[in-house]
């Protein structure tokens, strides 16, 4: 059973899949944090996340970490030998805990070969998401990569008799910000990608950003643009814990996890990528992920008993929300315009003309006259639109400047709110019920 075929069946027994990021340079250190993940009191799956080095191709630099005993922030799976990744993962997909390669590479043809010579089949990026936010590799430069790491995936698999999975990042580009339209647009975008190229098994990332009423209805557009253009592919849904600045306390860190959970359950989400409640302050340790992983679970339980219906039954999409129009006039524009070179072209071309823009992302590629920002609601809307075709379509305030102040304010929107809920409660009030009303959205 391969990654995505696992995730969807535990969804299918009731349950979310919960997932935590990990990567340990040490091969022992490394094995023994996957197995405690695998031991947490939740439906997990495994993750070996890659190091710096690794990400953008240093491998001269990683040899002399290794040699030195200078740390790395990651597992460096290129650079350790591939038997002695097999003995990392050795047996676990076979006790029904698959492993999860993540790197955040423009270029990760390297990391795609090393991989699958250990014998893993699961990672995730993109040509988009992760070559704008990261550097300064050119995007079709980028996209060439990732079409090369995607054939050979589908050739190792013809030949190995496995299906390779694939998730896309776009639903996270720059953490926060960005407007759900377009996190929804570059993941579905980046999928039929991975899918035009022979991949079949795939995930479509969504993050959390600042409103769960607006969040709901994102994941409600991405199923339904997902299903719409991936009819054949076996596919499922990611949240991630929000990935922007986060609370200090960790009561404020806890009840942003709960309101992930919640917002999982509640669309239908099969999977939930968690966040610990050390994230502001410190590098967490493989407890911190196994708690967060077990509250999540627990908080993800409760809800779902306190849902009608079948447990499992996902979240009608919804094609009838502002998100929705915005995000379907995205893809449609860029998939207007494939044509010899592919998805990976069209998107390419889609940057050069600003159809796709990414507000206050700097890279080169990117045309930069997009601006969001928060509304009183707290949710994220357009106060420039630039080239994009959303005229007509999404409501903007013209004229509206955004200084820094308003930008700091906004960084820092969901880390106040839900430090406040700590800070301020009573000190006999259960978190339980300041988390039930950011949930809610409620004032704190």
């Amino acid at each position: 059973m391969n990654f995505g075929d696992h995730v969807r069946a535990v969804h299918a027994g009731g349950a979310l899949v919960v997932q935590p990021r990990m990567g340990m340079a040490d091969p022992a250190l490394m094995r023994a944090g996957l197995e405690a993940v695998e031991r947490a009191d939740a439906d997990t799956v495994g993750t070996i996340t890659l190091d710096s080095y690794t990400r953008t191709g240093d491998l001269e630099s990683v040899r002399a970490a290794l040699r030195d005993g200078v740390g790395l922030n990651g597992y460096p799976i290129v650079n350790h030998p591939a038997a002695v990744t097999r003995g990392v993962v050795a047996g676990l997909a076979e006790r029904g805990f698959p492993v999860q390669v993540r790197h955040g590479s423009a270029r990760p043809l390297h990391i795609f070969g090393a991989l699958l010579d250990a014998g893993l089949h699961a990672t995730e990026g993109g040509p988009v998401s992760y070559c704008l936010p990261y550097g300064r590799t050119p995007l079709d430069e980028s996209v060439r990569n990732w079409e090369a790491s995607c054939e050979l995936a589908v050739e190792h698999a013809a030949e190995h008799g496995v299906r390779p999975h694939l998730e896309t990042f776009g639903g996270c580009m720059l953490g926060q910000l960005c407007p759900p339209s377009q996190l929804v647009a570059i993941s579905v975008l980046e999928a039929v990608f991975f899918h035009a190229l022979g991949i079949r098994s795939l995930s479509l990332s969504y993050a959390q950003q600042t409103s769960a009423e607006q969040d709901a209805e994102a994941i409600g557009a991405l199923r339904a643009l997902a299903g719409q253009l991936l009819p054949d592919a076996d596919w499922h849904v990611v949240v991630y814990a929000y990935m922007g600045v986060y609370p200090r306390t960790a009561a404020g860190a806890d009840a942003l996890l709960a309101a992930a959970a919640r917002l999982a359950v509640d669309t239908g989400s099969e999977r939930l990528i968690v966040k610990t409640s050390v994230e502001s302050s410190r590098i967490p340790t493989v407890q911190h992920n196994v708690d967060a992983l077990e509250y999540a679970s627990a908080v993800a339980r409760d809800r779902r008993r306190q849902l009608p219906g079948p447990a499992a039954a996902p979240a009608a999409p919804g094609t009838d929300s502002q998100v929705y129009r915005e995000a379907a006039a995205l893809v449609a524009a860029v998939l207007d315009g494939v044509g010899t070179g592919g998805v990976g072209g069209a998107l390419v071309g889609a940057f050069k003309r600003g159809l796709l823009d990414i507000p206050y992302c700097l890279h080169p590629d990117n045309a930069g006259r997009s601006r969001s920002y928060l509304d009183e609601a707290g949710r994220l809307c357009w106060s420039e639109l630039g080239g994009m075709p959303l005229q007509g379509i999404a409501p903007v305030r013209p004229g509206r400047r955004i200084t820094s102040g308003d930008l700091t304010k906004a960084l820092c929107h969901v880390q106040d709110r839900f430090d406040a809920v700590a800070l301020d409660r009573d000190a006999d009030r259960p978190v339980g019920a300041a988390e039930h009303e950011l949930l809610e959205g409620k004032p704190v």
